[in-house]
């Protein structure tokens, strides 16, 4: 992302949040009450204005549906790691998610960081200040120059504890990281987190990342992106995210691809929609120390 520029991706992910919030409680796969708050009036309402007239699922179909899955299975994830005794919670590219704000179980003794580039955490700070007033006290706001620090040296000094049973939450990130980045980050997590942590992030199919020119979503990803500095560069083969990950420190995978999601949540209300092919999620949880 270039410097001092917020990110383009977070505000795009916000409007997704805020249309689908939009729909009557039978039909909305996600809700975030939030989400309207963070992006401007003129940028949602145009946006709103052609995805009302099909214009998102004729470019990219099933990609809105990939998106608002995506945020419900995080949702789902975090609140079953909450239910089993979650102590800390890291958001990496925090954007401008709302995970901290809409779960009153995290205000009440877990520990929050949300991880950012100051340009898109400054614009965030004055976001929720106008929504609540007050900057929330209960998250730790950790800014970082990925060319400058590393993400240990930036959470170590912001008071994160390795000792405690985390969960780090990763969306919308790896697409933009070269494997190095990706590699690091997993390590981290693999090598300085408490007993039972676990990780859970999107990721995309290298192949789709080759056939861009057929996918126009890919296709406008790679162009809008760029301007801000945004590049897609990572993708982890279909069918292999579990060894991937066991090879990193990681067990108990799982694997929600375009099937699983749109079983899981494109029923009742919302059950004509589509998850686009080439978009996955994977969690897992750290091997305990000493395992092969």
């Amino acid at each position: 992302m270039r410097r001092n520029q917020s990110s383009l991706s977070a505000s795009g992910i916000a409007i997704v949040r805020a249309l689908e919030s939009e729909k009557p409680a039978t039909e909305r796969v996600c809700y975030d009450p939030y989400a309207r708050q963070f992006v401007s009036g003129a940028l949602f309402h145009f946006i709103r204005f052609f995805d009302k007239l099909g214009y998102s699922e004729w470019k990219g179909p099933g990609v809105m549906g990939f998106l608002v899955t995506r945020e419900r299975y995080i949702d789902d994830t975090l609140q079953s790691c909450l239910d089993d005794g979650l102590e800390q919670l890291v958001i990496l590219g925090a954007g401008f998610d709302s995970w901290a704000y809409r779960f009153e179980q995290l205000k009440r003794g877990v520990r929050v960081f949300e991880v950012d580039h100051s340009a898109t955490q400054e614009v965030k700070l004055k976001k929720l200040a106008a929504i609540f007033g007050v900057t929330p006290s209960h998250v730790t706001f950790v800014p970082i120059d990925f060319n400058q620090q590393s993400l240990a040296q930036r959470l170590f000094e912001s008071g994160y504890d390795e000792r405690l049973k985390t969960l780090f939450i990763w969306q919308g990130v790896t697409p933009y990281l070269t494997p190095d980045a990706v590699d690091d980050t997993l390590r981290f997590v693999a090598e300085h987190s408490g007993p039972g942590s676990s990780m859970v992030f999107d990721y995309m199919y290298p192949s789709i990342l080759a056939a861009a020119p057929r996918h126009g979503e890919v296709r406008n990803m790679r162009r809008y992106r760029w301007l801000s500095g945004e590049q897609l560069a990572f993708g982890i083969p279909e069918g292999t995210v579990t060894a991937f990950l066991e090879e990193r420190g990681f067990y108990r995978v799982k694997d929600a691809d375009q099937v699983i999601l749109e079983q899981a949540y494109f029923r009742h209300g919302a059950r004509k929609r589509t998850v686009a092919d080439g978009y996955a999620i994977a969690s897992a949880t750290v091997k305990p120390r000493g395992t092969a």
